[in-house]
């Protein structure tokens, strides 16, 4: 969305309820464009998402629907908005867990539901954008978290932006597995797929890369798959309380 735009999404965003801009009433919100638009991105992805295509699903010509929403940029800020959960939903679930690091797992956990209840959220959330009121309370609970830490409000940001790239990296690699987080069968999800394609290769070359062939014969063994989201998790949760402890003793 190029900077010119940016103000049509604020005002859809963050302004009072639309009018059209010309012509008669058609009875059209922006909550219910967004939901047109939501349930073709999570039968077709993102790019099968159009104004024809919306317009279509509310009964409406594509002309009526510019009325309300100037392009496509702005209806899928409309869309963000809509499929994000609504922040207020963590409220119970944060205040029952102590310290930042606790409350900032379940902020995580979360937000990577949001993205496994609509994958198109991966696409949709990248680079310089508008946010809406949702997104932004999301980003509050996280600062919120780390209220009194003695990081520096950069810091604390940049922590939750840690925070959510692992969880989008753990959202990207189950979206091009498939989108499951288990097999069949207690088969298990996209890393013990890897663990099994990787485990046939080592059969047949296994003395070529002993530390991956003795890593796989230690998962095995002792278990530990499908844990990367809390094992990444902790690993930035050590490194911030490094800083935080030297925050606090200073």
């Amino acid at each position: 969305m190029s900077g010119e735009q940016w103000g049509a999404a604020v005002r859809l965003l963050w302004g009072p309820p639309a009018k059209p801009a010309r012509g008669p009433k058609r009875g059209l919100t922006l909550e219910g464009i967004a939901g047109a638009g939501v349930g073709i991105a999570d039968t077709q992805g993102l790019g099968g998402v159009s104004m024809q295509l919306v317009a279509g699903e509310l009964g409406v010509t594509k002309m009526a629907l510019y009325r309300y929403v100037p392009g496509k940029s702005e209806l899928i800020a409309l869309m963000v908005e809509s499929a994000m959960p609504e922040p207020v939903l963590l409220d119970e679930a944060l205040a029952a867990v102590a310290g930042w690091r606790g409350k900032l797992a379940v902020w995580a956990g979360g937000l990577l539901a949001g993205f496994r209840a609509h994958p198109w959220l991966l696409e949709a959330t990248v680079g310089a954008r508008v946010m809406g009121p949702r997104e932004i309370g999301w980003m509050e609970r996280a600062l919120v978290a780390l209220d009194g830490c003695g990081l520096s409000g950069a810091e604390a940001m940049d922590t939750v932006v840690l925070v959510t790239g692992h969880v989008r990296g753990i959202a990207e690699q189950e979206r091009a597995a498939g989108g499951a987080t288990s097999g069949p069968e207690g088969t298990g999800g996209p890393d013990a797929e890897l663990g099994r394609v990787l485990g046939e290769v080592m059969r047949e070359h296994g003395e070529r890369y002993p530390a991956l062939r003795a890593a796989l014969a230690s998962v095995a063994e002792h278990g530990g798959q499908d844990q990367a989201l809390e094992f990444g998790l902790e690993r930035i949760f050590d490194g911030v309380g490094l800083l935080v402890e030297r925050r606090t003793r200073s």
